[in-house]
């Protein structure tokens, strides 16, 4: 939440920037002098600002698909995990319900003999 609340605040302190300096011109120079452009100094700024997403978006995908790859992959085993858990915990049921049934009923047996 709070990586939310900060990456909200610098988005707003950008567009405010950008808004403020809407007049301010800027020349830019491509290709070793060979092209100039005129251009309002936010617009390169903003070109910058987007590519940065952009990269930092790229670098970071491939680490987060494995980590849903792995979540996924452990979830499963877990779910494995847990009907394993049951089945045995129903058979250790069956087992130890079959003796203590075996062992009350011989012993209310031997009670009606005397």
């Amino acid at each position: 939440m709070i990586r939310v609340v900060l990456i909200g605040i610098l988005l707003l302190l950008s567009l405010a920037f950008f808004l403020q300096n809407q007049e301010e011109e800027v020349t830019l120079r491509y290709f070793f002098g060979l092209l100039e452009a005129s251009t309002p100094i936010y617009q390169p700024i903003m070109a910058g600002f987007l590519v940065g997403l952009l990269v930092a978006a790229i670098l970071l995908f491939p680490p987060w698909v494995r980590a849903r790859i792995d979540l996924k992959r452990k979830t499963k085993a877990l779910q494995q995990a847990e009907v394993d858990l049951e089945r045995l915990r129903e058979s250790l049921e069956r087992i130890s319900g079959r003796s203590s049934a075996g062992s009350q009923l011989e012993a209310s047996v031997g009670f009606h003999d005397e």
